[in-house]
């Protein structure tokens, strides 16, 4: 398949790239969809979904990304597995490496190859994976009304986390690693003045515990000092809020990226730095990553490539 030219190239197979691929089908650009690491995106690591519009009782995330990607199967999308691992956007057509020995060329390209968020590295949060731990409050947080959740991080997200647990859950502990928190002083009045929230300064965790799913977390206070102590609480969800990570290392420096590494785009739109390059879901997105507004994005970006590629007579 080198040299194979793509008139709509989309990277990535998660609620974005899907619904890009949905729009593109439909438009008659012909669209090639590479699944990449993750087939899905990390909607398939998530048990219950309840807050994307269309499913009054639920769906659980492999079901319904399977769905969507029927969707835009419906309609003519080239789905295929493999990850891209460079690009090259210095002449037209556009290159694309896949599995770093298939090389493409693409008239207009959609990158929605997401974020990974980022864990302790425990071997509890694989084995509770989808059993109360998460790296979502906003997505799985509905999950633990009156119930008690523990938060980990210092930063501004982990703060906003607990704040929005705090208002579902009847305890929330937030887990730092330091004596201080980083996140903004407007954010730590709100986290120290809520009463449901306590926050165990100076510990770390050592890993999760519970028969049938999260029932408590091993800490530790004061790690290495000489008045270091060993914590248990009692808890039946765990969140992650020490950031997440945008696949956007293959890039290398083809279009332009935030000081965090997510994809820069113009005033909210899908564009990038590069004419017909464009963005959508979480890799462009540091702040809302849900799936319908990932959805959204992918719409977006598939309108835009079509506009660019009737402007450009492509």
């Amino acid at each position: 398949m080198n040299n194979e030219h793509i008139r709509c190239l989309i990277l990535g197979s998660g609620p974005a790239g899907y619904t890009a691929a949905i729009y593109a089908s439909r438009a008659n650009l012909n669209p090639v969809l590479y699944a990449g690491l993750q087939p899905g995106g990390q909607l398939t690591t998530t048990t219950e979904v309840e807050n994307f519009p269309g499913y009054p009782e639920g769906i659980t995330g492999p079901e319904m990304m399977e769905q969507i990607k029927q969707q835009a199967l419906r309609f003519g999308t080239d789905v295929r597995t493999g990850l891209a691992t460079a690009v090259d956007f210095t002449q037209k057509p556009y290159k694309v490496t896949i599995d770093g020995t298939t090389t493409l060329t693409c008239d207009t390209l959609i990158i929605a190859t997401g974020a990974t968020a980022k864990y302790l590295g425990l071997p509890d949060e694989e084995k509770y994976a989808g059993m109360g731990v998460s790296a979502c409050a906003t997505c799985d947080g509905f999950f633990y009304r009156n119930r008690s959740v523990a938060v980990v991080g210092g930063g501004d997200t982990a703060c906003e986390e607990a704040i929005y647990l705090a208002g579902l859950a009847k305890q929330v502990y937030l887990i730092v690693r330091k004596s201080y928190l980083r996140a903004s002083q407007v954010m730590q009045d709100r986290v120290l003045n809520n009463p449901k929230i306590t926050v165990l300064f100076e510990h770390n965790t050592l890993g999760l515990f519970g028969e049938d799913g999260v029932e408590g977390a091993h800490l530790v206070k004061r790690k290495g000092e000489q008045d270091e102590k060993l914590v248990d609480i009692a808890i039946d969800g765990f969140f992650l809020a020490i950031g997440h990570k945008p696949n956007t290392d293959f890039l290398s420096g083809q279009v332009a990226l935030d000081e965090s590494g997510y994809i820069a785009t113009l005033n909210g739109s899908p564009l990038t730095s590069v004419a017909g390059v464009f963005a959508a879901g979480d890799v462009a997105d540091p702040r809302y990553r849900q799936a319908i507004t990932s959805a959204g994005s992918g719409c977006k970006a598939a309108l835009e490539a079509e506009k660019y590629l009737i402007d450009n007579n492509l």
